[in-house]
């Protein structure tokens, strides 16, 4: 067997580039579903996980699976908006913690919530402070790195018309801290308070004070009792100590929109009263269980992956049909070798072992090199997973 295993090895190191062939059809055919397999795996685990840590979240009516995508992840777009005054609807069944995501920062999701939500998430400032006024930014450990600022620096969100004239004023807001690293997509983002988001949308603003200006370009009229600006005073786009005092909101709070909300129930029982609660004709937003919602959507993957694994099957008989016809057409080219071989007394039982084993060294290197980027895949899983979200 040494021996056949010998001469096989030199036959494959021979013919190298039949053997590399060979060798990646098979590691392709093995890597493919087996990949998927961990990456779905992956993904399983990490919705699950964070599905389960959010017992209800509230939004407009629509899609469920937007709605606790966008809530979960802070990803794609709500099925709509809701008004803040929807936790009344709560009441003292359970605890509203607001989710607003729409608004970015040099592409990275900034995300308005109040301070309960670093609480029900136990997360913690590993740098810095946390928020302390309108116009602070806290960011995630991944948000850091990519937008390589830290405490003390100022952050610019994006413009949502930036061709436009009629589109919000970037504000410029301080960065006062960093998050611990939390291996969630709280890592990914941006959080600020809810009413800041309602600056950037321009629900609130502040104004110059006009009342030492000499700008003539500011100033259309003035008096003894007022001054009249002219439309080239703008809103602030950085909210300062000296300014934060001119801000100001127009409106009822209680109309100024989110586009989630995410609800902590006291006990099971208030999360019974309000899913039945939320779910009358007369309410102007749905609730719904993200854990099951999850569940329904992992079950439309897992059937996915069926269809998938029965396709490997076909692609894995497509294979070895393909291997069996290369050994059969190399057999017909060793015709003259293996006369040889026969002529130096060598039986047809050994031109067969050496035939196994060449194919023994070709499975066990594709295996091999299989293994190794499986074994990859498995460790970085997390990672991809997290990138492709």
């Amino acid at each position: 067997m040494m021996n056949s295993l010998r001469l096989a090895w030199r036959y494959v190191a021979w013919h190298r580039y039949k053997s590399m062939l060979m060798v990646l059809c098979i590691v392709l055919t093995v890597l493919l579903p087996v990949t998927l397999a961990i990456l779905l795996a992956s993904f399983n685990r990490q919705i699950v996980a964070r599905a389960r840590s959010t017992p209800l979240v509230a939004g407009a009516p629509g899609s469920r699976i937007d709605l606790t995508m966008h809530t979960l992840y802070f990803s794609g777009t709500a099925p709509g908006k809701i008004p803040w005054g929807t936790r009344d609807e709560v009441g003292d069944l359970g605890l509203a913690i607001p989710v607003h995501a729409g608004i970015t920062a040099d592409k990275v999701p900034v995300v308005g919530t109040t301070l309960d939500y670093f609480e029900f998430r136990g997360m913690s400032i590993a740098e810095g402070e946390g928020l302390a006024r309108l116009g602070d930014c806290v960011l995630g450990s991944n948000a850091a790195r990519q937008l390589k600022r830290g405490p003390s620096d100022r952050l610019l969100t994006d413009r949502d018309a930036p061709f436009g004239i009629a589109g919000n004023y970037p504000l410029r807001m301080r960065v006062r801290g960093v998050l611990a690293p939390t291996a969630t997509p709280d890592d990914d983002v941006v959080f600020v308070d809810v009413k800041t988001c309602w600056v950037i949308e321009g629900f609130g603003h502040g104004h110059q004070d006009l009342a030492n200006e000499s700008d003539e370009n500011l100033v259309l009229d003035r008096d003894d009792k007022s001054v009249t600006a002219s439309a080239a005073v703008l809103p602030f786009t950085e909210i300062t100590d000296e300014n934060i005092g001119s801000f100001h909101f127009h409106g009822d709070f209680s109309e100024f929109p989110v586009t989630a909300m995410l609800v902590v129930p006291v006990d099971e029982r208030a999360a019974t009263i309000l899913l039945a609660r939320f779910d009358r004709e007369e309410s102007a937003a749905q609730m719904c269980q993200p854990l099951v919602v999850v569940e329904e959507l992992m079950g439309l993957v897992f059937r996915v992956q069926r269809f998938f694994n029965a396709n490997a099957v076909l692609i894995s008989a497509s294979t070895a049909l393909l291997l069996a016809l290369v050994v059969a057409l190399s057999i017909r080219l060793r015709e003259k070798e293996m006369e040889t071989m026969f002529k130096i007394g060598c039986g047809r039982g050994t031109m067969a072992g050496l035939i196994v084993a060449e194919l023994l060294l070709v499975f066990a290197c594709a295996f091999l090199v299989a293994g190794l980027l499986a074994w990859t895949v498995s460790h970085f899983a997390h990672s991809i997973v997290a990138a492709l979200m």
